[in-house]
């Protein structure tokens, strides 16, 4: 759940000290008539202004919120692990005859396999294309590769996307 910007609420900079934000707070109350307003949303918004003030004023709660408002908005760059940890899959036992889960294009340790003729190119098992390698994919749809480098599900494959477009001179 997104945490509310509570400097915004108090309308004053993030940085901004004790004084400032008490002054901007009583300002705000001062502001709110519950003479003039007959919907209640007066008593609304004093809650949300009285939790923010109450949250901000003490330094160990406005430290703690700081701390997870910068988690909730921080910037992810592409490539980056944002914290989320990926389970790897159960090992699968094989039947007699049955094609192994490497033969479908990733070794046992979770590398690209040159497994049926995909060159060590990555395969999908997601998707419209799944079962194919990049290397075929760049073959026929250029435009889902580069819209799969930019999607969360594909951000793990951008470094050889950019390299099989590189070699087929164009850019991402």
């Amino acid at each position: 759940m997104p945490v509310a910007n509570y400097y915004k609420l108090l309308q004053v900079d993030p940085e901004a000290e004790l004084d400032v934000i008490r002054a901007a707070f009583e300002v705000l109350v001062a502001r709110l008539d519950p003479e003039r307003d007959r919907t209640g949303v007066h008593d609304v918004r004093l809650r949300e202004l009285r939790r923010a003030f109450e949250t901000l004023a003490d330094p160990g709660r406005r430290r703690v919120y700081d701390i997870e408002r910068s988690a909730t908005y921080g910037m992810v760059m592409p490539g980056e692990l944002i914290g989320i940890p990926i389970e790897e899959p159960e090992p699968v036992a094989v039947a007699a005859g049955a094609e192994p889960p490497s033969a479908r294009g990733r070794s046992a340790t979770g590398e690209a396999a040159d497994v049926d003729g995909h060159g060590g190119s990555s395969v999908l098992n997601f998707g419209r294309f799944a079962g194919l390698s990049l290397r075929e994919i760049a073959a026929t749809d250029t435009e889902y590769l580069r819209w799969l480098s930019r999607h969360s599900s594909g951000i793990r494959y951008r470094m050889e996307i950019e390299a099989l477009l590189r070699n087929l001179g164009e850019q991402l």
